[in-house]
């Protein structure tokens, strides 16, 4: 009989408003709806960079699971588990799930990376098995010596949603969906907009402010510079009703993310018809396509100021991309077919 049961060990909260999270609990509940055990095992959320206590209390959770368990480890804490993995990668069945290495967030210190990437390199060849969210994430593993085939691809699903109905009135409302972190490229799209001030928009920022105080206090700085305090509105966090009503009322949905594992907002807008201004990083490409959007390379603000320029002054743009992000919509994965493929893997890793 195929193993079927898992302990997921997950840091900080699990009811966290990010991509990251909502994978993990879609995950869950679909593995618990193909009739796995899943007991999740809560980490530190001090992780990536772990206090003391934190590198103990994981030591005591490896210890407590039985011989021969399949253990999923998220990245964001896997990474810099190394020596606590190499001393169980024996008697447990250790499985990575990687969103992103820890090593490419942006911003932070070169110093700091280096030691993630050493650490994740070492990490990571104690599985059985890596599962990563995106093709672009697998090929990207090669650097850390994970042969192509200890990986599995298990890309997240997408709700189905209605098409986005738009704004109401003259304006053309962009929406934006991401914590305030360096990463999300925040600062890069305030200043393309800021060479746009006489062109008729409205952009609403959906995500955390408190993950990235300094990032957010930066943000806040430059609307002030460039006078755009009253066009752009910060919501915080959503659950998804309210999530719901502000893609319904954009016209545009706009991440000039520097990296992303996948880009799952990327396909909720689609599964909106929404057209979409991001970059080609992570799925993204193979999201988007040009039939529904236009991708600017990373923190290039003219290249951005451009595109949105064009998007925001051609009502015909704005429609031929919306219809091809209706093509889209249809063709994205569901979380059912993300559980069965992960349930798959995991049956892998219980074999090895």
């Amino acid at each position: 009989m195929p193993v079927r049961s898992l302990a997921f060990m997950i840091p900080g909260d699990l009811e966290a408003l990010t991509g990251g999270y909502q994978y993990d609990r879609r995950i869950i509940d679909g593995l618990r709806t193909l009739g796995w055990t899943v007991d999740v095992e809560r980490l530190d959320g001090s992780f990536p960079d772990p206090t003391p206590f934190a590198r103990e209390d994981a030591t005591r959770r490896f210890a407590a699971l039985s011989d021969g368990s399949v253990v999923m480890i998220d990245g964001l804490a896997f990474g810099a588990l190394a020596d606590e993995a190499a001393r169980e990668q024996r008697r447990l069945r250790l499985v990575a799930l990687v969103h992103h290495p820890l090593a490419e967030e942006t911003g932070i210190d070169p110093r700091l990376a280096a030691l993630l990437e050493q650490s994740e390199r070492r990490a990571l060849a104690t599985t059985r098995l890596v599962i990563v969210t995106s093709r672009p994430t697998a090929l990207g593993l090669s650097h850390y010596g994970v042969h192509r085939d200890r990986i599995v691809v298990v890309e997240p699903g997408t709700d189905a949603a209605r098409l986005a109905r738009g704004g109401a009135d003259d304006l053309v409302h962009l929406v934006c969906v991401a914590s305030l972190t360096p990463r999300k490229g925040h600062e890069v799209l305030i200043e393309a907009l800021a060479r746009l001030a006489d062109r008729p928009w409205h952009l609403t920022c959906v995500g955390s402010l408190d993950r990235d105080p300094q990032t957010a206090n930066r943000v806040r700085a430059l609307l002030a510079q460039y006078d755009l305090s009253e066009r752009v509105t910060f919501t915080g966090d959503l659950h998804q009703p309210e999530l719901d009503r502000e893609y319904d009322r954009a016209d545009v949905f706009v991440l000039p993310t520097f990296h992303e594992g996948y880009g799952m907002v990327v396909a909720e807008a689609l599964a909106r018809g929404l057209p979409v201004v991001s970059s080609p990083t992570g799925a993204i490409a193979e999201l988007v396509t040009s039939e529904a959007g236009v991708l600017v390379p990373p923190g290039n603000v003219p290249e951005l100021a451009r595109v949105m320029s064009e998007v925001i002054d051609s009502k015909g743009l704005r429609a031929r991309l919306a219809e091809g992000a209706r093509n889209i919509r249809d063709r994205l994965p569901t979380w059912d077919i993300a559980a069965g493929r992960m349930a798959a893997a995991l049956e892998r890793a219980g074999q090895a």
